[in-house]
C-alpha cells in the first residue's frame, strides 16, 4: 500500500497527516507561514515528500456548501497546479473537505480539549479527515 499525505490548506496554515505502509493515517503537524505566501508552503510539502518517499498527496478541495466552487477552493486548485509544476511525479487528488475543519473541532470538543490546545491542533486533525477519506475511497 503506498504512503500518501493530507493536506488541509488555509491561508496562514498548512495541516498535514501521513498514511503509513498499512493504511494507518496519522497527524503529521499544522505547518504556519505568513497569509498567502503559499510558496513556503509548497517548500515544507516538497521537503516531505523528499524525505518519506511519497507521491500521492490527497489535498482538502474547500467547495461551497452548495457544491461551487469559489475562493478558497480556487486557491486549493492553483496550489495543486503549482506543486505539480515544481515536480510532475506527484499524483495530487481533490478531497472534497466540506465540513472536515467543523468534525475536527467537534472531536476536540468531545474529548474536552481546551480552545487553546484545539487552535493548534485542529488543521493537522482537519488534513487527517481528508486522508482517512481518500484512503477509504481506495479500499486501502
Amino acid at each position: 500500500m503506498p504512503k500518501a499525505i493530507g493536506l488541509d490548506l488555509g491561508t496562514t496554515t498548512l495541516g498535514i497527516a501521513i498514511s503509513d505502509s498499512l493504511g494507518i493515517v496519522h497527524g503529521l503537524e499544522t505547518f504556519h507561514f505568513q497569509a498567502n505566501a503559499y510558496s513556503k508552503a509548497r517548500e515544507k510539502v516538497h521537503e516531505i515528500v523528499n524525505e518519506k518517499d511519497i507521491k500521492i498527496i490527497a489535498l482538502g478541495y474547500p467547495l461551497n456548501m452548495d457544491g461551487t466552487i469559489g475562493e478558497r477552493a480556487k486557491s486549493c486548485l492553483k496550489f495543486r497546479d503549482d506543486l505539480l509544476k515544481e515536480d510532475d511525479s506527484l499524483t495530487i487528488e481533490m478531497v472534497d473537505e466540506r465540513l472536515t475543519t467543523v468534525m475536527a473541532h467537534r472531536s476536540l470538543s468531545d474529548m474536552n480539549v481546551n480552545h487553546e490546545k484545539r487552535k493548534q491542533v485542529v488543521d493537522t486533525l482537519a488534513a487527517s479527515e481528508i486522508l482517512e477519506t481518500f484512503v477509504r475511497s481506495k479500499g486501502w
